[in-house]
This record gives C-alpha cells, structure tokens and sequence, in this order.
C-alpha cells in the first residue's frame, strides 16, 4: 500500500473556497495600492545567497532557505572539509542561491540592477510568496505571502504618512479593527546613546522587540546575556515603559533625549507623520509605542507594525524607512520606505471574525440542470448570453440524475439553478430557481440575466 502523501510543516493546500477568500484579500490589498499610484513588478522566488546573506541580521540569515547546487557540488571540496561536519561551511559551497527570506531585499536588487530603466521616486508594489525556515506555530508558516509596497528615491516623510492612509485604508475596507504603531530607530539610537551603550544599539533594539512575547523580566534577561550593564538597563526601563498619549510621549523623549542629536531627529520626524495623520481622519487608532523595534537590520527611521485588536495573532502588517539598503549592492544614497501585509495572517483574522462579503467568496451564480443533448444544447445558448453579461456560469457536464446535479449546486454553494425540459424549450424559456428560498419562475433569456445582475 502507498505512502500517504503529505506537505512540509509549515506550508499548506488551499481549496477553492480558500483561494477565493485569499483572492478577496490580494485584490483589496491591490486595489487600494493603485489608489495611491503604485505599480506592480515581480522577482523570482529564488535569489543568489550573496543577495540575501548578512541583510536580515544573524537570526534572519538562520532563517534562510538554501538551495542545494546541481551537478557535482562535492567537487572543490576537500575530504577534510567533508569530515569537519561544519554544516554553515558545507552550505556555503554547497549552495550558491536560496528562496527569498522577503520582498524587500530582492526590490532593493531590482532597483540597482534596473536603475536606468527606473523613474524615481520609484513606488512598486509587489504581490509573492517567501520562504522561512522558522518553527511553525500559530500564525507563523514556512512559505507565506506577502504585499509589499515601498517608496524608492524619496526622502520625504509624505511617503511615510502616505503608507500609513494606505494601511488605515486596507483594513477600513476589511472590517478589522488594528492599531497602527509607530516609532523610529532614531529614536532608538538616542536611547542607546543616553544610556551610554552606543554600540549596542542591534542587540538592544532585537531584545525589546520580544516584549510582547517574552515580557519586561525576560528582556532585561537577554539584554543582561548581550553584555549590556545592570546601569543601562535600569535607565532602559522607565523609557520603554513609557505612557500617555502621543503627545505627551513624544513631549517626554524631547527632555530625556536632549544630549542626542540622533534621537532629536528621530522624535522631529514622528512628530511630523503623528501631526500630519491626525488631520487625515484615520478610521484606526495610531500609537508611538517605544517598544516597537522591528529587529530587522536595514531600518534607519520610521518603523511601524499593525495589531488587531479583536484577535489573538502576532503583527499582521509591518514596515519602515531604509535609507541605506541599496548601497550594499553599489547604489548610494536609494534611501527607501516600504510596508508589508501579511496576507496568511490577515487571511486567519478574516476567518475568525468572519468578516469575509459573501459575494467575495461565492463561486458559481448559476448552474443550468442537464437533462440530455437537446435539452443541453438550449441551455447552452442561454448560458453564453448569461457568461457574456457577466454571470458566472456553468451547465452540469453529464445528465446525471436531477438529485445528484442539485446536490452539487448544494454543496458549492450555488444561488440559482436553471431547470431546462422540454416544455421549457417549447416556450424558448427557462426555470430559474432561487436554491435559498426555493421559489421558481420561468423567464427569458433577458429576464434570467436581470434577475441575476440586479
């Protein structure tokens, strides 16, 4: 007896159902990003390890999903390499490419690569799938989608404000209620500055970003294991527990960063976007959350994350400035701003909160009955007309019996059904029932379209 198959962890099918409610949340998501004058481009799924390596700090390189060489990867390899069992170094002789971790590092490549193609400012957006070899769990899957948009060749904190309209937009047009948190590494920089661990300024920011998963003790932990002092993490704690509203936050930072000039800047520009959102009349709440770190290398201002607050899940949406990406790939000064949704997540939110429209998931409008060829060949003249006005619609394929067509209208879900027999045909009509209430009717051609385009 063969094997069951199965899938990797991590990764999942999607029925058609699925796919249409997933649809539902590519669209939306696509639709709102042409409001705002982006445009869509794409990049492979994998990409040359010396693109992704060394851009998402050592735990996201971890993450990374290599692709084993083809051909005889073995050869150029020494037998005491072999036998050192390093698998780090193995890899790196082994695999020359790997999946793409995200879409921000692979735009970035893109940018530089097509420079002179490019019309800058440069807004794109992007639509994929990314792979991580992370522990899947709740909320977390090894391959995901993500909908990026990001801004390139602009240093102006419009973009900023502009991604977070994008963001209020998005989930106004879902039904999901979040909140938008903001905050800046420059800010973060300051506070490092101040409490005299400049130079650790990655671990700090990497440690309070667990915050909400690990809690205050289990931070200063980490924090303490990283080498930073017993003193700076005193001074740590009352600024990352932070309170009040954005103003009388940002009021605060002014006084406690004064002696960084860093982290002034970083308090100017939240001020900026904060202010000029408030006169936006956003539908979601929006909150500088110090805490927000956003443990990804490559920010250097403005960063952001969006909860839902309605249901249990991690960040469903996240982003920020990078000011110096593209120079890693020779291309000074393309500083960037970008978010990204997660559409796997957004798609479990939706679900539980069954938020889902009902024609955004309904297939099939109308199924016509198949009694036999004559009966087939009326009908299919009607459904032409039906299709082409824009019906979704579809004939039985085999005259089967009237139980099991109607079954399938059932169990598809299915709102009208077309019944064609011979006194049907007779009077150049059909009887379209209404398979949520049962009542029927015999029409036209005409009057079958305008009772389903009403």
């Amino acid at each position: 007896m063969a094997a069951k198959p199965g899938i990797p962890k991590g990764t999942r099918d999607f029925s058609p159902v699925e796919m249409a409610k997933r649809n539902y949340i590519f669209n939306t998501i696509r639709d709102v990003y042409h409001l705002y004058g982006f445009q869509q481009i794409e990049t492979p799924s994998m990409e040359m390890l010396s693109t992704l390596m060394g851009k998402y700090g050592e735990e996201g390189d971890k993450l990374l999903f290599k692709i084993q060489n083809s051909g005889d990867y073995f050869s150029g390899i020494t037998d005491e390499e072999l036998l050192s069992r390093n698998a780090a170094k193995l890899a790196s002789k082994f695999c020359e490419k790997g999946l793409r971790y995200d879409l921000t590092v692979p735009f970035a490549r893109y940018v530089v690569m097509h420079r002179d193609e490019i019309t800058f400012p440069f807004k794109r957006y992007q639509i994929q799938p990314v792979w991580r070899a992370d522990r899947p769990q709740k909320g977390r899957y090894r391959e995901f989608y993500q909908c990026d948009a990001d801004v390139v060749g602009s240093d102006s904190l419009l973009n900023e404000v502009e991604l977070m309209q994008i963001v209020d937009t998005v989930f106004t047009r879902f039904g999901i209620r979040v909140c938008i948190k903001i905050n800046n590494r420059k800010i973060l920089t300051g506070i490092a500055e101040i409490i005299g661990e400049a130079d650790k300024i990655v671990d700090i920011t990497v440690a309070i970003d667990k915050l909400d998963k690990i809690g205050l003790d289990n931070v200063n932990k980490e924090l303490a294991e990283k080498g930073i002092s017993e003193e700076a993490i005193v001074k740590l704690q009352p600024i990352i527990l932070l309170s009040g509203t954005n103003a009388e936050k940002l009021a605060t930072l002014k006084t406690v960063l004064s002696d960084s000039e860093t982290g002034l800047k970083g308090v100017e520009e939240s001020e900026f976007i904060l202010n000029t959102l408030q006169t936006m009349g956003l539908k979601n709440e929006i909150e500088l959350d110090l805490t927000l770190a956003r443990g990804l290398n490559y920010y250097t201002g403005a960063i952001f994350e969006v909860k839902a607050l309605d249901v249990q899940i991690g960040s469903i949406t996240g982003g920020g400035r990078y000011d110096n990406l593209t120079g890693v790939f020779g291309m000074a000064g393309g500083s960037g701003v970008g978010i990204s949704f997660g559409a796997d997540r957004i798609f479990d939110v939706l679900n539980q909160l069954e938020l889902y429209p009902k024609e955004a998931v309904n297939g099939t409008q109308l199924l016509f009955i198949n009694f036999g060829e004559k009966e087939a060949a009326f009908s299919m003249g009607i459904l032409s007309k039906a299709r082409a006005a824009g019906i979704r619609a579809e004939i039985f394929p085999d005259a089967a019996k009237m139980k099991k067509q109607m079954s399938y209208a059932n169990v598809k879900n299915i709102p009208f059904v077309a019944i064609v027999g011979e006194n049907e045909m007779n009077e150049g009509k059909a009887m379209l029932k209404n398979m949520e209430n049962g009542e029927q009717q015999l029409v036209t051609a005409e009057e079958l379209i305008g009772a389903l385009t009403k």
